[in-house]
């Protein structure tokens, strides 16, 4: 059928719809009989007329694959990557770099007037970034019979993808890719290795490899292959190996570390601050844009006590020198243990939920010296934050945490989100409360792909 793309939605899809006629095969909504049944298109741009076919129907919506571009968007160009349209990793290479700017733009935008009911009076600052070799960080499925291959899920699928170069990864990456296919080839990778994540430092001259296990993997064995791999690949600085939890586990625990072979931890140098990132601890991922990011949140901001929730390895917290006090938040045992090394003379480590925190209930655990009073927080800091910056999962903070975050009484709240839904949706009782958005940044963290990050200036009254 012949369908006409009328915009590209967050996920990477285009949306067309469908004839307004009730659809005998499926049961139709309200909305489909009136207004034609939404399509969900991927791999296409606005304006475009497409011949697509269905793939899936459901009362009220409908997928397609398209089989020909009949009039392609002026912003079409060729794709840079012979795996894309089949490879799950990237959504937007048909398009023009400056077009996929304005596309997550246009999303942003859509996501905060529909959901927070949010009608911006100020514009939106985009921040670009390199499109290609931009990745620090690129984590392979590896397969290991009855042939070797390593790369992506294929699109929407979890069927692997043999991949043996990534033009979104770092130069430095690509090279560890080339050399974990030459040990597989070599047929050295052992049995029960599952995944192999590489972590380039800034300047992208040493990896860190953290390698996923299944229960089979012998230690012994593992340890070898990662003592090969220093040995072919010297700029590898350290080899983390993890056994996955036993599926069957009703309360899964953090994953084993199997064997550790050279460092277990990376030194990110920034312009500002030098990071030690352990191998499972997060870090951002675009190696050109870390510097935009700290700078947009942290800029200008000062005053007596300033929370840091959600606060990986300390990225936020360790530019937020101008302020008294800072206590930053995080839940993952490694990234705690991170913060703590990271953290500034004027810091405070607490390993927490962001929620744990806010509510208080139980003292979380300090780690450093000192401890934690009731509430979250600490008996020589006031009790009303002057700055709460808020980092949070593609989940999301959630409804109890933006509650409790409306309800702190900070005169500023800065959220870094990579998700506009949950964005907005946390919004929602944030503006009820009495904010308002001062700043909103689009940073392309992830260019060539669907996912956008944004960064929102929040003040009260």
């Amino acid at each position: 059928m012949l369908l006409t793309i009328e915009k590209l939605i967050y996920g990477g899809d285009g949306l067309a719809r469908l004839p307004a006629a009730p659809d005998t095969a499926v049961p139709a909504t309200d909305e489909a009989r009136t207004r034609g049944k939404a399509v969900f298109i991927p791999f296409v741009l606005a304006g475009e007329k497409v011949e697509a076919s269905l793939t899936e129907q459901k009362a009220g919506f409908a997928r397609a694959r398209v089989d020909a571009v009949i009039e392609p968007s002026s912003h079409r160009i060729p794709p840079a990557c012979p795996h894309f349209t089949r490879c799950g990793g990237c959504h937007y290479q048909h398009a023009s770099y400056e077009h996929q700017l304005e596309i997550k733009k246009e999303i942003l935008r859509e996501n905060l007037l529909r959901i927070a009911k949010l009608d911006l009076p100020l514009g939106i600052e985009v921040h670009p970034s390199p499109p290609w070799n931009y990745r620090n960080r690129s984590r392979l499925q590896v397969q290991i019979s009855p042939i070797f291959a390593a790369g992506y899920f294929k699109l929407a699928s979890h069927e692997l993808l043999p991949v043996e170069e990534c033009p979104i990864s770092s130069p430095l990456i690509n090279r560890g890719i080339t050399s974990l296919w030459q040990s597989g080839r070599a047929g050295n990778v052992p049995q029960g290795v599952r995944e192999v994540e590489f972590f380039a430092n800034a300047d992208d001259t040493r990896l860190l490899l953290d390698v996923s296990c299944a229960g089979i993997a012998r230690r012994a064995t593992v340890r070898d292959w990662a003592e090969e791999l220093r040995a072919a690949m010297p700029e590898i600085a350290g080899v983390t190996a993890f056994r996955e939890p036993n599926p069957g586990d009703r309360k899964p625990g953090a994953p084993e570390i199997l064997v550790t072979v050279g460092a277990a931890y990376l030194t990110y140098q920034t312009q500002r601050e030098a990071y030690r990132v352990s191998a499972g601890s997060f870090f951002q991922t675009n190696r050109y844009l870390t510097d935009e990011l700290v700078k947009i949140v942290t800029a200008g901001q000062s005053g007596k006590l300033a929370l840091d929730l959600y606060a990986g390895v300390g990225l936020f917290s360790t530019a937020l020198s101008d302020f008294y006090h800072v206590v930053s938040v995080e839940t993952s045992q490694t990234s705690t243990a991170d913060l703590a090394y990271n953290r500034p003379s004027n810091g405070e480590t607490v390993q927490a939920t962001a929620e744990q925190y806010l509510a208080g209930g139980e003292n979380p655990r300090r780690v450093g010296k000192g401890a934690v009073a009731k509430g979250g927080i600490t008996p020589h800091t006031p009790n009303k934050p002057d700055l709460v910056v808020v980092d949070p999962p593609r989940s999301g903070l959630g409804e109890r945490v933006a509650r409790l975050l409306a309800s702190s009484g900070a005169p500023r709240v800065i959220y870094v989100s990579c998700d506009p839904a949950t964005l907005a949706r946390d919004l929602v009782p944030m503006l009820a409360a009495g904010y308002r958005v001062e700043q909103l940044h689009l940073v392309d963290l992830f260019p060539q792909t669907y996912h956008l990050e944004s960064v929102v200036h929040l003040i009260r009254g």
